[in-house]
This record gives structure tokens, C-alpha cells and sequence, in this order.
């Protein structure tokens, strides 16, 4: 196993497999670290049912070794596995004890280790698994008191049947304490003593903790308020929040009032973050849908813990959206720090990403984009993108352009989102030296000779956009037999078959002028020669334009309709 460097999801369940469990497993090395490859070097995966398509990095680290004839203990070395996400050890013959190390995994999400021969008691330990959302350890021969606390009062009652040595509150079997031994005076004399000095000492403790947090609240709230004011600075005092254990979400004001929450709140709040809530994915974490207690709905993505990226990733989130603050640009809450966890609180998008509508569709006519729809967003996405880049000082370079970072709204206005690539270009410079990062089939070509972004490679990746909405085909392909995106739209317009290029869906319906104007506003973006291509300030008052004239030919109040 120590050669699959890159093997990440592993399912052999369902299978006759016999002896103990390989240790060579524990070896392997995505599942030892949340490191991801580069993402220029992925290939897109499209899965069935669910048919979506996603880069592999997208997809959560498993190990799943359930319904098989393993003996022995569980290695200890299981506890190597900090990237893993679910761990299914079910139905199988495994005896011992739950090994503490489990309680190193983290980012856990799922822990099955139901209808084994596993003795002993429950590791309290496994409290402190924070996003742990289904435990199951039924039908073993387990013993003592249930942990209490954490993620375990959510478990329910038949994640623990089949155990009849298990007592706890959540059961019929309740732990009953043991007769207390007589104790002769004097040492009860100095027990209590010790017991008073404890307690002195605990509240001298509980008072320096809450000065602590009152020092944090202010701190917290004078976070948000330079947020607010688009303070450039506002970034400034976060890294010395970094490993505090309660940190609090400031959030803005949604019905009438800030909300302040915990870190408990967004658990809460996304159902101990099931995986039902999740809405989408990618390199650096996990988004979920979350409703407040006050009602309002927002979406908390939680960043990968591998601590180089994660937090670079966050600092730049929260940099980039503290001073870029524009009505096409995602609206940033708040965030929180959880241990070496880190979430970021926007604003619920109802109908989800530009990627979903146009290449995860399903075939009914409800899910379908036309080309009013079309270009008003490409409209909005090229404002936010404006902004960011001739408005907002220091300009930014998002360097992360692309249909599944476009988000819209229940009246499909589009917002730029996942700042999370984005870096600052100071005054009086043209670009920044940074590493080669972004998506497939979205990297202009002079990022692979440079170790540059500009933005003039933003203006690439969004002519590649502009060339999705109208083909409505993904810039690289499912199928290997299909070409490229860019090179085939080049390829059709130099034997002049525009029309050939557009989504078969959009011809035939009297836009066909529009849109092969917006096309080659898209061909100039692609331009292998960045000098070439076009300012987004250039590409905005050419969408305005055209915009114009869709109002124009409409009889009917377009912006009525669209909305």
C-alpha cells in the first residue's frame, strides 16, 4: 500500500477477505494527511447515480472493510488515518478493545464497528470527535458507561443495542454507583480541605477564562465592524485567534439584530453536519446548508485541517471579502475557528452554482437555462469580477474563475464566490508570484511558464465561462474521444461554424445574433497572447450592451420575467 500515493477511497466490503486487518492499510498516504494533489495535474470523475462531476479531490477519504471475515484486533496505527472521513469496520469478527488512537482521527465523520466481538468500555476520548455524525458499535460485547457529552447525546439508542454490559442515560440499563466505603473522619476532614482548595482554585480559573472571552468578544466585534467599514487592515488581528477552542461567529444582523454564536450553534445548525446538508464540495472542504435559530439560512464551508493550505486559504477568504464588498460578490457572515478547523458563514444561495444548472441539469424543462437567463448572468458575474479587479484597492486577482464559483440567487442573480485562491496586487504592480493552482480545462497557458497571475488570467477563465453558457458544454470533456473546449470553439469558428457551436437548445429562437456577439467577446478572453485579450471593464459594457438590445426586442419587461 505504500505505493498508491494517491488512493484515497477504498471499498472492499461485501467480500470474503479472512485475518487481520493488513497494517500496510495504515500506510496510506492520503489518508495519513488532507495533502491534495495539484489541482492542474486532476482529472474530473463523473459518478452515477448522483451524476455529478467534480475533481477526484472533492471526494471524502473512506475506508470501508465491512461485511467480511477479519479476526484479530483493530491496529492500533488506525489513529495514523487523520484525513479520514468514514471508517466502516462492520460485520466482521474483530475482537479487543476500541482502540484510543481512533481518537485521533479528527475530521471523522462516520464510525461503524456494529456486530463485531469487541470487549471492553467505549474510549471517552471519542467525545472530542467534533463532526462525528453516525456512530454505530451495536452487537458486540462491550461494557461500562457510555460517554457522555460532545456528539453522543445525539446518538441514538440503537447505536449502542446488543451490549447488554452498557449502561448509560440513553439506555434502559442505567449506571448504578457503587456503595461508598466508610472513610475514618480525618481523612474526610482532609478530603473536604482538598476539595475546598479545588474549588478555589477551579473559580479562580472560571474568572480568568471569562476576562479571556470578554477580551475576545471585543476583539471579535471590532473584527466585524472594520469589516464593515471595507478597513483594508481587517484581516490583521485574526491569526492570533488561531487555535482557540471557543472562538465565536459575528455574524450580521439578519432579522433585525447581530447574532453571536458558538461553535455548538453550527453544529447545531447543520444537523451535526450531515452529510444531507451538504451542497457542495471542493479541493479545500465541504459546504453545508445551515439554518439560524432566528430562521435565516446560511452556508458554512469547512476547510480541510491541513494547516499550510487551510489556513492560507481562509486568510485570504476572509482578506478578500473584508474590503471587496459589491451586490455580485458572495456576502461573507462571519467565521469560526474550531481547534484546527476553520468554517466561513455566507449567505444561502437558493439555486445553488452556475456549474449545476448548466452540466448537472435534469432533463425537464424546469432546470433549463435560456438565454435571457444566460445572459444576465454572465452580466452579473462580469460586474462582481470588475470590482475585484479595477475598483476594490488593492486590486485582486481571484486566479479561481469558474461556473461552480459562480453562485445565484432565488432570482438567479449571480455572485463571484471562493476567494480562497485570490491574492492582493499592490499598487504600481501588474501581477503577483504565486504557485500554479486553479482548475482544469480554466488555466490560461502562461501559467504554466510563469510562476505568475495576473489579471489577464482571470479574463481566461472567465471567457472560458462566457463559453459554457453558450454551449452549454464543460471545458473538458467526460468522454477522452471529445476535444477541449477551447480548441474545438476555435477549431468551429475558423471553418465559420459558429452556429454550430452553440447549445442546440438556444438555436432556432431569435438570439443567435446576441449570442454570437457574446461568443466573440469569449474568443478574445481565450487568446493564447494575454495582451490580447480585453479588460473586464471592456467585456462588462459589451454584455451591457447587448443586454440593451435583449430588453429592446422583448415587448414584455425582461427584468420583470427574469426575476
Amino acid at each position: 500500500m505504500n505505493n498508491l500515493n494517491f488512493l484515497f477511497y477504498l471499498d472492499i466490503s461485501n467480500n470474503s477477505l479472512t485475518g487481520e486487518i493488513p497494517t500496510a492499510l495504515m500506510e496510506m498516504s492520503m489518508l495519513k494527511t488532507d495533502n491534495i494533489a495539484p489541482k492542474i495535474f486532476e482529472l474530473p470523475v463523473y459518478t452515477a447515480p448522483a451524476h455529478q462531476y467534480r475533481m477526484s479531490s472533492a471526494f471524502p477519504k473512506v475506508l470501508s472493510l465491512s461485511s467480511n471475515n477479519f479476526t484479530g484486533v483493530i491496529p492500533k496505527e488506525i489513529g495514523q488515518l487523520k484525513a479520514l472521513l468514514s471508517l466502516d469496520l462492520s460485520f466482521n469478527k474483530l475482537s479487543g478493545e476500541i482502540p484510543e488512537a481512533i481518537c485521533n482521527i479528527t475530521n471523522l465523520q462516520v464510525l461503524d464497528l456494529s456486530s463485531n466481538d469487541l470487549t471492553g468500555k467505549i474510549p471517552a476520548a471519542l467525545t472530542d470527535l467534533h463532526f462525528l455524525s453516525q456512530f454505530n458499535v451495536s452487537n458486540n460485547d462491550l461494557e461500562g458507561t457510555i460517554p457522555t457529552g460532545g456528539q453522543f447525546s445525539t446518538f441514538p439508542n440503537s447505536s449502542f443495542d446488543g451490549n447488554p454490559r452498557l449502561c448509560g442515560p440513553m439506555l434502559v440499563t442505567h449506571c448504578s454507583s457503587a456503595k461508598t466505603p466508610l472513610v475514618p473522619k480525618k481523612r474526610l476532614n482532609r478530603k473536604a480541605i482538598f476539595v475546598l482548595a479545588f474549588s478555589v482554585f477551579l473559580g479562580g480559573v472560571a474568572i480568568l477564562f471569562l476576562a479571556v472571552r470578554l477580551i475576545f468578544l471585543f476583539r471579535g466585534a471590532s473584527f466585524m465592524t472594520r469589516n464593515k467599514s471595507n478597513n483594508k487592515d481587517a484581516i490583521e488581528g485574526m491569526p492570533s485567534y488561531f487555535g482557540s477552542e471557543q472562538s465565536l461567529v459575528m455574524v450580521p444582523a439578519c432579522k433585525g439584530e447581530q447574532n453571536k454564536l458558538t461553535f455548538t450553534d453550527l453544529v447545531k445548525a447543520t444537523n451535526n453536519f450531515d452529510k444531507e446538508n451538504i451542497i457542495g464540495c471542493g479541493g479545500y472542504g465541504l459546504v453545508y446548508k445551515a439554518e439560524l435559530p432566528n430562521g435565516c439560512k446560511v452556508a458554512i464551508k469547512k476547510l480541510n485541517s491541513e494547516m499550510c493550505l487551510m489556513d492560507r486559504e481562509f486568510c485570504a477568504e476572509v482578506d478578500a471579502l473584508s474590503m471587496a464588498q459589491h451586490e455580485n460578490l458572495v456576502p461573507l457572515w462571519g467565521y469560526c475557528i474550531q481547534g484546527k478547523s476553520r468554517f466561513l458563514i455566507y449567505s444561502y444561495m437558493e439555486n445553488g452554482s452556475l456549474d449545476d444548472w448548466l452540466h448537472n441539469r435534469e432533463d425537464d424543462a424546469s432546470s433549463f437555462l435560456d438565454w435571457p437567463r444566460r445572459l444576465k448572468i454572465a452580466q452579473g458575474a462580469s460586474r462582481g469580477l470588475s470590482y475585484i479587479h479595477d475598483v476594490c484597492k488593492p486590486h485582486i486577482v481571484h486566479r479561481d474563475i469558474k461556473c461552480s464559483n459562480i453562485l445565484l440567487d432565488k432570482e438567479f442573480k449571480a455572485y463571484v464566490a471562493d476567494f480562497g485562491l485570490s491574492r492582493l496586487i499592490l499598487p504600481n504592480k501588474t501581477h503577483v508570484t504565486t504557485e500554479l493552482v486553479g482548475t482544469l480545462g480554466y488555466i490560461p497557458h502562461e501559467y504554466g511558464q510563469g510562476w505568475v497571475a495576473t489579471l489577464r488570467g482571470d479574463m481566461y477563465s472567465f471567457g472560458v465561462v462566457l463559453l459554457e453558457l453558450l454551449t452549454g458544454q464543460r471545458p473538458v470533456p467526460v468522454s477522452s474521444k471529445s476535444k477541449e473546449l477551447v480548441p474545438w470553439v476555435h477549431e468551429m469558428r475558423s471553418k465559420g461554424k459558429q452556429i454550430e457551436v452553440l447549445d442546440p437548445a438556444l438555436r432556432g429562437i431569435g438570439y443567435e445574433e446576441q449570442m454570437l456577439k457574446v461568443l466573440e467577446a469569449a474568443c478574445q478572453c481565450v487568446n493564447q497572447n494575454p495582451s490580447m485579450r480585453p479588460t473586464i471593464q471592456e467585456v462588462v459594457s459589451c454584455l451591457e450592451s447587448i443586454y440593451a438590445n435583449l430588453k429592446m426586442q422583448n415587448s414584455v419587461n425582461i427584468e420583470q420575467y427574469l426575476s
